[in-house]
């Protein structure tokens, strides 16, 4: 039978989610905790990978197993460190953590006067100008190729972003945004060239022109620290 996991993580523990050897990693831990507590050799599949010190407060993987998991939820929440186990259901073999995706939310909170603890807020005290980063965040939204917004090698970059939020509370600034899909570093790089508008050193022109030629200079990618897999829909 095939399972449904949502789990969050404290990515500043770990080296990414995607299995590797001799780094401590999200995928590794939760397969070879399941395989203890099953006594079944267990591989998961995620919904994407997340990088090495980004943060998930709802991610989500498949497993199948012919095991009882009444309690499953329960011992691997006591063995887990780093990881809680939010949820398990039973879902149709059709599913697909990863290929049954409507959509994903991911978060990145900024730090604007550093007094946050670094492990799960990136700093920029340089004041910026949230008014500037929201409208040019606007050239963003809807299906574009992010060739230059993202990393790794792919025949395609295209994807569609349904939108995005900006708002500042508590000297925190949020950044929210709701996709289909994000590539490698990808939301990091947005973040990166809308942190470069706020300091008044781009504009949207910039955006516009990285948008519609792959071969312009790229913009600084913003540390991994402040990510957060916020939310996925299926």
């Amino acid at each position: 039978m095939k399972y449904m996991m949502v789990i969050s993580y404290d990515g500043s523990k770990f080296h990414g989610f995607q299995r590797q050897n001799n780094l401590r990693n999200v995928q590794g831990y939760l397969e070879q905790n399941l395989s203890n507590i099953l006594k079944e050799d267990v591989i998961i599949k995620g919904s994407g990978r997340t990088d090495a010190f980004v943060h998930a407060r709802y991610q989500v993987v498949h497993f199948i197993t012919n095991k009882d998991i009444t309690k499953l939820k329960y011992q691997l929440n006591k063995v887990l460190k780093d990881v809680k186990v939010k949820k398990i259901k039973k879902v149709d073999n059709n599913f697909h953590a990863r290929h049954s995706v409507k959509y994903k939310v991911y978060l990145y909170k900024i730090d604007l006067l550093g007094n946050k603890d670094s492990n799960y807020y990136t700093v920029v005290k340089k004041k910026l100008d949230i008014n500037k980063m929201r409208k040019a965040s606007k050239e963003f939204i809807g299906t574009h190729d992010f060739t230059n917004f993202s990393s790794g090698e792919k025949d395609n970059f295209t994807t569609t972003i349904q939108s995005i939020k900006i708002y500042k509370f508590n000297n925190v600034l949020y950044l929210k945004f709701k996709g289909y899909a994000f590539y490698r570093y990808m939301v990091r790089n947005l973040v990166g060239a809308l942190i470069e508008v706020g300091k008044n050193k781009i504009d949207s022109n910039r955006i516009k022109e990285m948008l519609n030629n792959n071969n312009s200079k790229r913009l600084p990618t913003s540390k991994p620290n402040g990510l957060y897999l916020w939310y996925i829909k299926y």
